[in-house]
C-alpha cells in the first residue's frame, strides 16, 4: 500500500510584494500594536515603550517613526495585540508596501536598505 507524501496545504495568490530572489527573506514573529487591522506588505516600527510594531510613521516620536520590518499576512489587531510574522530581510516592490501617514517608500528607502530590506519599483503593485 503506497503512502501520498504530498499534500496541498493552501494556496496564495501572487501579490507582488516581492521583487526579486537574490536576498535572503529572514522573518521574525512580533507583537502587533491592538487598534488596528494591519495588511501584508506594511512597513513597520517598533514602539520603545511597549516593544510592540505598529505602522511606521515618521511623524511619530515613539519609535514607530523607524522602519523595523515589513509584515508577512493580513492581521487584525483592532481589539488586542495579535503575534504576527514579519520579514526582516528581502527584496520588495515598494509599490505594494504601505506606509503610515504621509510617508512613502523615498522616506524610508536607505533607512530599509541597511537593514538588508531593498525596494525596487516592478509591475502589478
Amino acid at each position: 500500500m503506497s503512502e501520498q507524501l504530498a499534500s496541498t496545504l493552501g494556496t496564495r495568490e501572487y501579490d507582488h510584494l516581492f521583487a526579486g530572489g537574490v536576498m535572503p527573506v529572514v522573518t521574525e514573529t512580533v507583537t502587533l500594536k491592538a487598534g488596528s487591522s494591519y495588511m501584508r506588505g506594511t512597513v513597520l516600527g517598533i514602539v520603545t515603550a511597549s516593544g510592540e510594531a505598529t505602522t511606521v510613521d515618521s511623524t511619530m516620536t515613539d519609535g514607530s517613526e523607524v522602519a523595523y520590518a515589513v509584515l508577512a499576512d493580513d492581521v487584525d489587531a483592532t481589539t488586542e495585540s495579535r503575534s504576527a510574522d514579519v520579514y526582516l530581510t528581502g527584496e520588495f516592490n515598494e509599490l505594494a508596501l504601505i506606509f503610515g501617514g504621509s510617508d512613502t517608500a523615498a522616506k524610508h528607502k536607505v533607512a530599509l536598505r541597511g537593514l538588508g530590506i531593498f525596494l525596487k519599483k516592478t509591475i502589478g503593485a
